[in-house]
């Protein structure tokens, strides 16, 4: 998981992560990473437009976010 995190970090890359809180709630996300440390990471949350700092290890699933340009022809 860290390595995707960093990936998507050097990519500029907005990722889509389900994600578990302290409290066992279970939340979706669409993030953009900043900084990746040894067992968390702080990235900035579109869900709740703030920087966040979440912990590696309550990452459920990341996605990267692919955005098709359209075409003209």
């Amino acid at each position: 998981m860290e390595t995707q995190l960093i990936k998507a970090m050097l990519r500029n890359q907005l990722v889509d992560m389900m994600y578990v809180s302290k409290s066992g709630e279970i939340s979706k996300r669409r993030i953009k990473v900043t900084k990746v440390l040894d067992n968390s990471f702080t990235a900035y949350c579109f869900t709740k437009q703030a920087k966040r700092t979440f912990l590696i290890d309550n990452v459920l699933a990341l996605q990267p976010v692919i955005r098709k340009e359209r075409e003209v022809i």
